[in-house]
């Protein structure tokens, strides 16, 4: 994930501000760490510099 998408990322579930905390990255992305929600404090992973935004419970 570029770093330059935090400008355009929101909460899906609240459309609050995302806070960004990286575990990995390389020279051009970030390859391993969350996004956090700030107002309802919901984790998004992103692995293999995929963020995964879907909320908790969708897909299951």
């Amino acid at each position: 994930m570029k770093k330059s998408m935090m400008e355009i990322l929101c909460c899906p579930v609240c459309k609050g501000d995302l806070t960004l905390e990286v575990t990995e990255e390389d020279d051009h992305e970030v390859l391993e760490g969350h996004l956090r929600c700030s107002a309802c404090s919901i984790d998004y992973p992103i692995e293999d510099g995929i963020p995964n935004l879907l909320p908790p419970g969708a897909g299951a």
